[in-house]
């Protein structure tokens, strides 16, 4: 896609090119019609000049043309004069053979008329043939006692030395005229960036904005036409603002409103659980607080997707040290992990420190659901285990167990929404895309791979912070 920048400076540069090579057109013309002037003038000179050396007597005509100054109209082999003399005209009687006489029918004495032509070569002549640029001069001569008769003279040179000269004129008038344009492309282009600057500043400013960053953009010294796209740019960011505000209330109210019925269905089928006497009726109790169980705990997957999403008022990012947070959090979900039979531990390879930077509250949620998974579909007696290492330019958070995995060909379909790679479990799907959602979040990204000999192995990946930074909160 071609830029505006790109777009206005061809619509402004092409007018210019169009016009230097108008110019250029006109110049050269005007240099040819220039350079014509001035060798008809002396093509007029010089054959009013040879004119001057026939001169008519009683019984003829009398040729006063020493051979000397033959030789210096034909001193120059690039531009020679040639000439005839012819009466009447036609009839040669001095000069070059060779030079053909005017298309004129009707002719004006004493007037020189001015035509170019291209002579072929005397015979016997090596030369090429020529264009040449011809005065022809018509005179009548005679008196009253004998009859007028007419004479043609006929002054010829070659159109090289026009040619060159018309050349060096446009050389002369081009060649500041092309450093004009040269330096008005320069104007024109700097005056073309400083004009779109605003337009660049604003793409950086909203280039740079995190998806959460809905504030206001600030183009107070922009033009008046960038002003009115930053208002309505502003105008939309306040709008998704309040539907992003809404629509986290209204998450928020419906988790609430959700989980304190839920929370009393499963305590009043527990109750009723263990007053049952009639096995059918405890049966069905059971799968009533199953369903209970698993619909609380969809809601609160789905509020923490929904925590995890972008949102303008999300909480500011800290700086803390990974394994230390880690280890507090695994320490937190070990009473978790022996109430389902797991055996949950802390693989801790070293002392150093790993600095990140994130929300460490949704870090340790998916910390939480990865445990959670392997709790769930590793079974009774699972082995998990959680390590941290350093990996420049990454901090790695290994969640490993020994359960049966999950197929290479799933692997990357489970990170979606509702996607399950079994339906063992009481899983809704949703503990994968949770994990995947918030590491993206602190730009970082997870992995899955075969644990050995068997099982998962979910990596997560997250840039290493400046180790001078200050730690924030861990847990």
């Amino acid at each position: 896609m071609v830029s505006l920048h790109r777009k206005l400076l061809l619509w402004l540069l092409l007018p210019q090119l169009v016009l230097w090579l108008a110019g250029g057109v006109a110049t050269f013309r005007l240099a040819a019609s220039y350079a014509n002037q001035a060798i008809d003038t002396g093509l007029a000179q010089a054959s009013r000049s040879l004119l001057r050396q026939v001169k008519p007597i009683d019984q003829g005509l009398l040729i006063d043309f020493p051979r000397a100054a033959q030789d210096v109209l034909e001193a120059d082999p690039r531009d020679r004069l040639m000439y005839t003399v012819s009466t009447p005209p036609g009839k040669f009687i001095l000069g070059n053979r060779n030079l053909p006489p005017p298309d004129i029918s009707r002719y004006q004495f004493d007037q020189p008329y001015f035509y170019d032509r291209v002579i072929a070569p005397e015979p016997g002549s090596t030369e090429a043939p020529k264009r040449m640029r011809i005065a022809a001069l018509y005179v009548a001569y005679g008196d009253n006692a004998s009859p007028r008769q007419t004479m043609l003279v006929q002054v010829a040179r070659s159109s090289a030395n026009r040619e060159e000269l018309a050349h060096a004129i446009l050389a002369d008038t081009l060649l500041p005229l092309s450093i004009l344009v040269i330096l008005m492309t320069l104007i024109v282009w700097a005056g073309i960036r400083a004009g779109l600057a605003p337009l660049a500043r604003l793409r950086r400013e909203v280039e740079r904005r995190a998806p959460d960053d809905l504030t206001p953009v600030q183009l107070a010294l922009a033009p008046a036409e960038l002003q009115s796209l930053a208002a309505a740019l502003n105008h939309l960011l306040a709008a998704v603002q309040h539907q992003i505000g809404a629509q986290q209330r209204f998450i928020s109210d419906a988790a609430h409103q959700l989980r304190t019925p839920l929370a009393g269905l499963k305590s009043q089928t527990l109750l009723a659980l263990e007053a049952a006497t009639d096995d059918e009726q405890r049966r069905r109790l059971a799968l009533v607080h199953q369903s209970a169980a698993r619909s609380a705990h969809l809601v609160a997957q789905l509020l923490t997707l929904a925590s995890a999403e972008p949102r303008p008022t999300q909480a500011p990012q800290e700086q803390f040290d990974l394994r230390r947070a880690a280890q507090e959090w695994v320490a937190q979900l070990v009473p978790r992990a022996l109430r389902a039979g797991a055996d949950l531990g802390f693989d801790d390879a070293g002392d150093d420190a790993l600095p990140v930077r994130g929300n460490a509250l949704l870090l340790r949620e998916a910390l939480t659901n990865l445990i959670d998974n392997a709790i769930q579909y590793a079974g009774q007696g699972a082995v998990i285990t959680v390590q941290t290492r350093r990996q420049p330019p990454h901090a790695l958070l290994i969640v490993e167990d020994n359960g049966p995995g999950i197929a290479a060909a799933d692997r990357e379909r489970v990170f979606e929404r509702f996607v399950r790679a079994t339906y063992d479990g009481d899983g809704c799907g949703l503990g994968l895309a949770i994990v995947k959602e918030i590491v993206e979040r602190q730009h970082g990204g997870v992995t899955l791979a075969d644990a050995q000999p068997h099982g998962l192995r979910v990596t997560i990946r997250l840039p290493l912070a400046p180790a001078d930074g200050s730690d924030g909160d861990a847990a």
